[in-house]
């Protein structure tokens, strides 16, 4: 078994807004989400995890590490975007907040960043940075990753083939696990990125 496991943290207080470098750290459903999870996780086989540095996925994958005897890899590559002024707030405060950028945001995303943010073509190239990396690193086991919706959804359409819509799906819970066979993951190209 060669896998990949891409697993989406657990809740924390900051759960419906723009969250991306934000660090709030875990709350009571995502303490008890994480018991669910670690059970989930026990079987699959993981002899490696690697993990965003951000306190809800690394408290995430430590868990996890510590109930399957696992180390854990931190890497600042695996974080979600950041969303610059936008980092807490709801949707419908940033439309009341920032209404002309919300719109120009809607009709131009991913082009368009949030104001101060990271810009999207950053973000997929430092995800893909990351993934290339660890998808070279084989293993006689599955592979985690513990991370974020937005970095999840990028690889699971960008190397996993899934459409926008099964992407969305798949990581819209908090403690989601996707399993790819890295077998058949696709080739990392950073070129032609955010073009």
């Amino acid at each position: 078994m060669n896998d990949l496991v891409l697993i989406r943290h657990v809740e924390t207080d900051l759960a419906g807004t723009f969250c991306g470098h934000s660090d709030p750290d875990l709350n009571a459903a995502g303490e008890q989400g994480l018991r669910a999870l670690l059970e989930q996780a026990a079987p699959l086989g993981i002899e490696r995890i690697y993990s965003s540095d951000l306190r809800r996925a690394s408290r995430t994958a430590m868990a996890i590490g510590n109930r399957i005897g696992t180390p854990v890899e931190f890497r600042s590559g695996l974080r979600e975007i950041h969303f610059g002024l936008w980092e807490g707030l709801r949707w419908e405060q940033i439309q009341q907040q920032y209404p002309h950028e919300a719109q120009l945001w809607v009709r131009e995303f991913p082009m368009r960043r949030a104001p101060a943010g990271e810009e999207y073509r950053d973000f997929t190239a430092r995800v893909d940075a990351e993934f290339r990396g660890v998808v070279g690193r084989r293993t006689g086991g599955a592979q985690a990753i513990v991370t974020h919706r937005g970095v999840m959804q990028y690889v699971l359409t960008r190397l996993c083939g899934f459409s926008e819509d099964d992407a969305r799906k798949q990581t819209e819970n908090y403690g989601a696990i996707v399993i790819a066979s890295q077998s058949n993951l696709r080739e990392i190209d950073c070129t032609g990125i955010g073009a």
